[in-house]
């Protein structure tokens, strides 16, 4: 791959990394990075983008109203997850644990499902396997996506990770 741009710490980002964590400063979207994701999460929900690219709709804890937000989802095990590559201070993860973990998986239809957290202890392998599909995730998690599954397990409860159940078998 070719290397990019060089941290101060001398650690090389690839891929445009440094552009990725300029959209996600502070670990919330910029101007820019908010129109990105309305036409990422239309794309997601009209099912035409990666078969992994969802939407999440949840109503939102201060609004009251129905929140969108574009995600990836990974499959592990013939479950499916959905990880916050910026860790616990997201909007759409206090969003989700102040409903309860009810929402709208939106990927060219609409489906009811609870959200469950994960436990830490469990998150190691879902978190590798999540970098492996969402390489934009890369440059947000202090691990490799090739890295020995002890390493994600240092890292695991920074970084929730939620499994899909569908509302009916709740």
């Amino acid at each position: 791959m070719q290397k990019l741009f060089v941290k101060q710490s001398g650690d090389t980002v690839q891929n445009g990394g440094a552009l990725r964590r300029w959209l996600y400063h502070g670990q919330r979207p910029n101007w820019i990075a908010k129109i990105l994701n309305r036409v990422w999460a239309t794309m997601a929900s009209s099912g035409i983008a990666s078969v992994h690219l969802v939407t999440l709709e949840v109503i939102g804890r201060k609004s009251g109203r129905m929140v969108s937000f574009p995600l990836v989802m990974v499959i592990v095990d013939g479950q499916r997850y959905l990880v916050s590559m910026l860790g616990d201070n997201t909007q759409w993860v206090r969003n989700v644990r102040a409903s309860g973990g009810k929402a709208i998986l939106r990927s060219g239809g609409h489906e009811a499902v609870h959200l469950e957290e994960i436990p830490a202890s469990q998150r190691a392998p879902i978190l590798k396997a999540y970098l492996q599909i969402a390489t934009g995730a890369q440059p947000h998690v202090p691990v490799h996506k090739d890295a020995a599954l002890t390493e994600f397990e240092k890292i695991a409860a920074a970084f929730p990770v939620f499994r899909l159940v569908s509302s009916q078998a709740v």
